[in-house]
C-alpha cells in the first residue's frame, strides 16, 4: 500500500501500487485486485471506480 505520513490525516500521497481494479461487466461494479497473489480483494458499492487504483485493461 502507498505510505501516508502524517498518520490519521485523512489523504493517501502516490498510488497505491501492489493493487489493480477491473470492471465486472455482470454486476457493472469495480473489483479490487491483489496484483501479487491476483485474489480479489473488495468490490465498490457504486458504480464509480477507485481512487488511487490501477485499472487492468
Amino acid at each position: 500500500m502507498a505510505k501516508n505520513p502524517p498518520i490519521g490525516d485523512g489523504h493517501r500521497k502516490g498510488a497505491v501500487k501492489q493493487v489493480s481494479q477491473a470492471f465486472n461487466p455482470q454486476n457493472e461494479r469495480w473489483v479490487k485486485r491483489d496484483t501479487e497473489t491476483g485474489r480479489f480483494i473488495g468490490q465498490k458499492a457504486d458504480s464509480a471506480p477507485f481512487k488511487g487504483v490501477r485499472k487492468e485493461k
